[in-house]
Parts: structure tokens; sequence; C-alpha cells
């Protein structure tokens, strides 16, 4: 489905897939949108008419797809454990196969202006950086656990990842690892906020959306409303919400609390501004009747 990122409406519903869509993406210009799907195909969909263009098909589930930066290229990813790259200016050539991934490819992204692939796998820790001139890995960046969400930032500074119940924040240059945070529960997801980079959120097992400061790791709200473990979070492109979609069958979209916001721009569990609780008993004294004009009103009713 498509919707608006503002108020949650629906605009349409991009129809043609006989099974579970497990990956969808758009385009960097919002023109074109991608789904991955376990009936074995990625297909490519015009997002203005929700018309299907274009239909890849594959040898078993596709578990990721994500379109380059220039939108020129499309890159899937799943069971079968082969990366492929689709050129969306010839859709009916064959597919560039990088060399074989070492397991289920979970999530793909692009960085380095399309000359590097990201590709993290369901059944073994790590995520691996691919040149995409060789289609070789050059780099594995290694976590414990498998990773469930990997994200390239806007600035593309960073690769924020999850696995277990860690948190990760990379350099996207030179590889190293920035942060680390242990959260309370497993995660399934975590985004960093596209603008500042100050914040962090957090979807997982416990059924919270999570904000943390992205410098000190502590934790700034917590939203509560979902009824299953969540299993995405992802920022607006300008950062001033941000969207969880859980098993519970919603998606849900936050407001970001302002920067140094007093308690009068609290944030409350459903994630938007509320009145904070010295404003509540300003306004509550100024209803206050003293106690002398409520006699004289009850004698004057009398």
């Amino acid at each position: 489905m498509l919707r608006n990122g503002e108020t949650g409406d629906w605009i349409g519903t991009f129809q043609g897939h006989k099974g579970a869509v497990w990956s969808c993406c758009l385009d960097t210009n919002a023109l074109r949108a991608a789904s991955g799907s376990a009936d074995f195909s990625a297909k490519v969909w015009d997002a203005l008419t929700g018309d299907e263009l274009h239909s890849f098909e594959h040898k078993h589930i596709v578990r990721a797809c994500a379109f380059s930066e220039d939108t020129h290229l499309l890159l899937t990813g799943g069971v079968e454990k082969i990366l492929r790259v689709y050129d969306m200016n010839r859709p009916d050539a064959a597919p560039r196969e990088l060399d074989k991934a070492p397991g289920n490819v979970r999530t793909v992204a692009w960085l380095h202006s399309d000359q590097t692939i990201l590709s993290s796998c369901s059944d073994m820790g790590g995520v691996r950086l691919w040149d995409v001139r060789t289609g070789k890995i050059v780099q594995t960046l290694e976590t414990k656990a498998p990773v469930t969400s990997s994200e390239v930032s806007q600035d593309s500074r960073f690769i924020t990842t999850a696995d277990g119940s860690s948190v990760k924040f990379w350099d996207a240059n030179h590889f190293g690892l920035v942060k680390s945070y242990d959260m309370p529960c497993t995660v399934e997801s975590a985004s960093l906020e596209p603008k500042s980079g100050s914040k962090f959120i957090v979807g997982g097992e416990d059924m919270w959306v999570h904000v943390f400061d992205f410098f000190t790791g502590e934790e700034i709200t917590c939203n509560k409303g979902h009824h299953g473990p969540v299993h995405c979070v992802r920022f607006a492109p300008g950062g001033e919400s941000y969207a969880s979609g859980s098993e519970d069958g919603t998606i849900r979209i936050w407001q970001l609390s302002p920067p140094n916001a007093d308690d009068n721009e609290a944030v409350n569990s459903n994630g938007k501004p509320t009145v904070g609780v010295n404003e509540v008993a300003r306004k509550i004294e100024g209803f206050h009747i003293p106690k002398e004009e409520e006699q004289q009103q009850q004698q004057a009713e009398g």
C-alpha cells in the first residue's frame, strides 16, 4: 500500500503479488516502487498510477529489494543466497549476479554513490559490503547475532544496524564501530534521525517504540500503542516524524518532540505533543472558584 506519510491516509494499493510481501521501497524521486515477495518475484510499480511495470522472477522467496540512489538499478536478495542487480533501463536483460552470499539474504542497501552494496543474512551475524565493480565482498562488519535491520544514514556517514538486543552505528567510509548500545529487549529494527543525527528509534519484541539519544544512549521517549512485536521503524526524510510497523497489523506514525522540549512540550504515549503537568495545573487554577464566590453562587441559585 501507498499512504500519506503525514496523515496516514490511504493513497492506493499495488495489486499483483500472490504471496506475502517481505520488502518494499520507493526510488529517490518516489516515481516508482519495488516489492519483494514470497511468490518468488520482485515487482516494479508506477508509484503514481499503481500499474505494474516489471516482474522479475526468482527461484525462491525475495526478502529484500532496494533502488540505487540514481534510480537506474534495482537490487534484490533472498532465500536463494544470490544478490541480483537489474538494470531499469534494460529491464528485459538478464540481471547481474554478484558472488554467492554466505546465507539467506535479509537486508540490502546501496552506499558510496551506488559503488558499494550492503547485505545481511537471516541465518548468520555480520553485515557484508560488496564492491559493485568486482561483485566481491570487500569488508564484513562483525555482529554476534543476525542483522535484522540495516540503514545508511541520509548524509551517508553512518550505517545503523540492529542485531539481537543491540543497536550499532558504523562509520560508513572507514567501517569502524562508532557506537554500540544494548537494548532492554530483542530489537528488530532501528533508524537514525536524518537531519541532526542526535536521536535514534528502536522497535522490537517488547511492542514499544523507543527514542534514544545518539550520543549517550539514554532513552528520551517510549511510545506504547502496538499490541504485537514491532518489526520495522523508519524516520521520515525530514526527521519530523517516524513510522512503526507491527505484527498487530497496524502502522503508527509518531511525532518527534521538538529539540530542547520543556515540560510544556512533552510527548505523550501516542507520540503527540501534549501539555506539561505545570501547564495543566495552571489551567486548573484558572478555572478554580474561591469558596466565598461558590457560596454566593449557591445562595443566588437557591
